[in-house]
């Protein structure tokens, strides 16, 4: 199997699925890339429904989600879609933080 359709659902403040939502598509494959506002993370599950009935075969979550919500996300989809999380490396975190305070 290869990959034919996939997401990637990232936090961004101010951001809204309705408004900040892009599909690019080739010949081959699709994918979505939707964005939230951090305020409202628990929008990630009803898009990742969608996402799922949209026929994803794989979702990734910002490492803003964090491993928690990987956990809900994939639950919430009964783990019939494999949910992973991408994320910076430890030379990175503090920097991180310093731009996300």
């Amino acid at each position: 199997m290869s990959v034919k359709n996939w997401a990637y659902i990232f936090i961004s403040p101010g951001f809204s699925p309705d408004k900040n939502r892009t599909v690019m598509e080739s010949p081959e494959s699709r994918f979505t890339a939707v964005g939230l506002n951090p305020a409202k993370m628990e929008q990630v599950i009803p898009i990742a429904k969608q996402l799922e009935k949209e026929g994803v075969q794989f979702i990734e979550l910002c490492d803003g989600f964090g491993p928690l919500w990987v956990a809900k996300v994939s639950e919430a989809l009964d783990n019939r879609t494999p949910v992973a999380s991408s994320m910076y490396g430890p030379e990175w975190r503090q920097k991180m933080l310093e731009i996300l305070a």
